[in-house]
């Protein structure tokens, strides 16, 4: 079963209504990485009550996020330490209805993820603006970081996927990444043909989703973009956090570089 004939049957859901019902900016996030039959399979028996987000006809969406880090990688180094207080930062495109967002994900001292963030034009996509950099110092001083870090944060990570998003009668949401695909600063890209991120997002509890992975057999990886896609295109940083994700589905992956123009 394909992933879009599952999508096809759902009932869709609009935007605003998705907001309302489960905006969850402030969520616990439980990803796994599976191989596309079985996300296929997953999703066959979770999705029947499942409303799917629908925006001009469609039910999937091209992403474009990048994301900054410092020359030294503080952001990676904290999330691959798993420290309590990690950020990452990001622009957010969403390619098929042109906007875009300043992004900041921190780490409440419960594990919660809490995301802030602001409308921001899509051509500033590759660089924080000034008005960026006022938003985020207070922010990044309110979760115990220096502020000033963010005038050291360059782009350092582009992550590219396809993803559908699933409102649940549980009020949970799930998000369904497709065509993944990263590329740094200095043109070397990876990719993941024929893998498939499911993620939910609750306030808290399992979700629908959360139980049906679990009876299949399937537990969270902890799979970060940012953290596994650095990891991936820069083998000299300590990758121990996703070492499994990286002998697993990286193995076969092959790193390609621009040719020099």
């Amino acid at each position: 079963m394909k992933l879009q004939s599952i999508l096809a049957r759902c009932e869709s859901v609009a935007l605003d209504a998705l907001v309302a019902e489960a905006e969850l900016l402030t969520r616990v996030d439980r990803k796994y990485l599976l191989p596309s039959g079985a996300a296929e399979e997953i999703l066959e028996s979770a999705s029947s009550r499942a409303r799917v987000l629908e925006i001009s006809r469609r039910r999937e969406f091209g992403y474009d996020s990048v994301y900054f880090d410092t020359e030294d990688h503080v952001s990676y180094r904290l999330t691959a330490q798993r420290r309590r207080r990690r950020f990452k930062l990001r622009t957010r495109c969403y390619l098929d209805t042109g906007s875009a967002f300043l992004e900041l994900k921190t780490k409440s001292g419960r594990g919660s993820t809490v995301k802030n963030r602001i409308s921001y034009d899509p051509v500033d996509r590759m660089r924080v603006t000034d008005a960026g950099r006022a938003y985020l110092r207070p922010l990044l001083q309110a979760h115990g970081h220096d502020p000033l870090l963010v005038d050291r944060m360059r782009p350092s990570l582009v992550s590219q996927y396809r993803r559908a998003t699933l409102l649940l009668p549980d009020g949970s949401r799930a998000t369904i990444d497709t065509e993944l695909r990263w590329s740094d600063a200095h043109g070397r890209t990876v990719a993941l043909h024929d893998q498939v991120i499911l993620e939910s997002k609750s306030a808290g509890p399992p979700s629908l989703l959360d139980r049906a992975l679990w009876r299949a057999g399937h537990r969270p990886s902890g799979i970060s973009k940012f953290g596994v896609g650095s990891a991936a295109l820069h083998p000299e940083l300590p990758s121990n956090k996703w070492a499994r994700t990286l002998r697993g589905p990286f193995s076969s992956s092959v790193i390609t570089s621009k040719e020099p123009s």
